[in-house]
């Protein structure tokens, strides 16, 4: 196994802010993206939290990502959220948007948040669980670049292009999922290749369009596959038209034409949906939904989606990162020792 590291949260949320602002970010966008990548180490998500800062550092780098984006906020409707990213990382345009979201969907009944000209690489349920907690039902999804193959294809078309969803249940931890419509996500892919793990049959296909459990194959001039055939392909479609078309920023194949390769996650658009129960449904919709998850806990086997991440977040303690991955970071920072001593 690779050598790992314990770093404390705090010191984990410290290295991905100093170093964005040892990569020229301004304190506002260096402290949502740590945030962001703190939380992803504290519930569990490791593909999605120190795993990605050196791809957020290579596009400060090159200058595609704007470490210092003050996003812009309109409102064309009552239920309408429009927002300019400024070239920015999602966590800080999120950070920006979604109260104007959320105060939407509590007058309206239901809401819209159209991102556009972000670069996003996050995980998905962060955004979604904040407007759970405010007891409204979320939906979001994002595209990226061409690494999926559509069923019966053997050539990247489609991004991985996640969905999040979340539903409130007042008073307990909501009801949270997060998945690639890939069998996969790419990340999920990589740490399998670096931890030297093999993936699922059916999770990709090597360069030469032949089904392989090797991860390195997969992610090395191979292709992910959907989840489900042809049913996941079809949900990746609807996510390329609602994070794409429906807000017109760019469809996957058109991220990765415009992007300049170095690295870091390309421009484009995130789609967020809220719904309101108590405008939609009204009184009792709690007692109702609740009498739901009770029937479906009680058969043998099941369990809700996100309880793992609920009781990885009670763990205070420090958690093991891969070292290679630290020194990694540490060597893109001017004073790492001053966080990692």
């Amino acid at each position: 196994m690779p050598e790992t590291m314990p770093l404390s949260l705090e010191q984990i949320f410290s290295l991905a802010y100093q170093a964005m602002r040892d990569h020229d970010a301004d304190h506002d966008n260096s402290d949502a993206l740590a945030q962001t990548v703190m939380t992803a180490e504290r519930d569990g998500s490791v593909s999605h939290g120190l795993f990605r800062l050196p791809a957020y550092l290579k596009a400060l780098s090159s200058g595609k990502a704007n470490g210092k984006a003050n996003p812009t906020i309109t409102q064309p409707t009552s239920a309408l959220v429009k927002c300019h990213g400024d070239n920015g990382f999602a966590p800080i345009v999120q950070r920006r948007a979604i109260p104007h979201l959320i105060a939407a969907a509590k007058d309206q009944g239901i809401a819209v948040l159209a991102m556009t000209h972000t670069h996003h690489m996050a995980a998905l349920w962060p955004e979604v669980e904040a407007l759970a907690e405010h007891n409204l039902a979320g939906f979001a999804c994002v595209s990226y670049m061409p690494m999926v193959a559509p069923a019966g294809a053997s050539k990247a078309f489609f991004g991985t292009n996640p969905i999040g969803f979340a539903w409130p249940r007042p008073g307990k931890d909501p009801l949270v999922f997060d998945m690639a419509t890939a069998a996969l996500a790419m990340g999920e892919v990589q740490v399998a290749a670096r931890e030297g793990h093999s993936v699922p049959l059916g999770t990709g296909l090597d360069a030469d369009g032949k089904p392989t459990t090797d991860p390195a194959q997969i992610a090395n001039g191979g292709v992910l596959l959907p989840f489900g055939g042809y049913k996941g392909s079809a949900i990746a479609m609807m996510v390329e038209l609602l994070a794409g078309g429906l807000i017109g920023e760019s469809f996957s194949y058109e991220a990765k034409a415009r992007d300049n390769g170095d690295g870091g996650p390309p421009q484009g658009g995130q789609f967020i949906l809220a719904l309101n129960p108590e405008k939609l449904a009204g009184p009792g919709w709690q007692d109702h939904c609740e009498a739901f998850f009770e029937k479906l806990t009680s058969l043998d086997g099941t369990r809700l989606p996100g309880e793992r991440r609920y009781r990885n977040r009670q763990d205070k303690g420090p958690r093991h990162i891969n070292k290679a991955l630290i020194d990694t970071i540490a060597g893109e920072m001017k004073d790492p020792a001053a966080i990692l001593g």
